[in-house]
């Protein structure tokens, strides 16, 4: 566990137009507001390059991809090797041939998942450091999680069904070595107590009173060591002090008010690795 959280470089991609009426959503109709979803998305992806030290590789936007920005889910990567997903939902799987090509001129053994009756979405796969949590959700089914085992056969992977969310890092994420940032919900604890259940390695926990809060990105750097991107106190007050309780952090208070409006946490915006390790 001493390099968890090490990355080195950070894929992310822009916000098209097209988002704003095309992204796919489980519930709501708030408007999302397109210029200020860029914003926050340049401050995020400014965060993790001039602020964090991660080489960033910055996808274009595609019109005719609405959901494209949420880069997570086309891609586990793992040490020097990469799966790419295949969807769950169809419009989406189209997102995967960008992903593909920047993973590749990166040097990442790159694995496609080519079964037709497979869907994975990268949003369902927790890596702990230690072994994968696989969430059986709308996106991904039991098929993509057996592909996913097959091809990190280095670690244990358990699978827990994911209700109430879009995935299972809507409402479960690593904030740290160890540490499991996990929401409050009905949904959120039993997808926690499954997963206490099922590993042989004991975490922490870290209850958040917000389930989306508890979508959070953890790195490990050289310079600032343990770093936490969490939401704002303006988004989640209650949660924001839960984090503020964290020793030895540094914090730093990421706003995503409206590509949470299309199902989007601050994991889906990137796929983080180290290249090298």
């Amino acid at each position: 566990m001493a390099g968890f959280g090490r990355c080195s470089h950070a894929v992310v991609r822009g916000i098209p137009d097209s988002l704003a009426g095309g992204a796919l959503r489980r519930s709501g109709t708030e408007g999302v507001d397109t210029a200020r979803a860029r914003r926050e998305h340049e401050h995020y992806v400014r965060t993790l390059g001039a602020g964090l030290g991660l080489e960033v590789l910055e996808l274009p936007a595609d019109e005719g991809l609405p959901d494209c920005v949420f880069v997570e889910d086309t891609a586990v990567v793992c040490g020097d090797t990469a799966l790419l997903s295949r969807p769950g939902a169809l419009s989406r799987r189209g997102e995967v041939d960008a992903t593909k090509k920047v993973l590749t001129q990166l040097g990442l053994n790159i694995v496609e998942v080519i079964d037709e009756t497979a869907t994975l979405d990268g949003g369902d796969i927790l890596f702990t450091g230690k072994e994968f949590f696989v969430g059986l959700s709308d996106r991904t089914n039991q098929r993509g999680a057996e592909i996913l085992a097959d091809v990190f056969k280095d670690y244990a992977v358990s699978k827990v069904s994911v209700t109430g969310a879009l995935h299972l890092k809507s409402f479960c994420t690593m904030a740290g070595p160890g540490l499991i940032a996990i929401g409050s919900s009905d949904h959120a604890q039993k997808v926690l107590t499954n997963m206490q259940e099922m590993s042989e390695h004991r975490y922490d926990k870290l209850t958040l009173p917000d389930d989306e809060a508890a979508n959070c990105v953890y790195l490990n750097t050289p310079e600032k060591g343990h770093v936490l991107l969490h939401r704002t106190a303006e988004e989640f007050p209650e949660s924001a002090k839960v984090f503020g309780k964290l020793r030895d952090y540094l914090l730093i208070p990421v706003a995503n008010t409206e590509l949470a409006k299309v199902d989007g946490g601050l994991t889906c915006c990137s796929i983080l690795l180290n290249k090298g390790a």
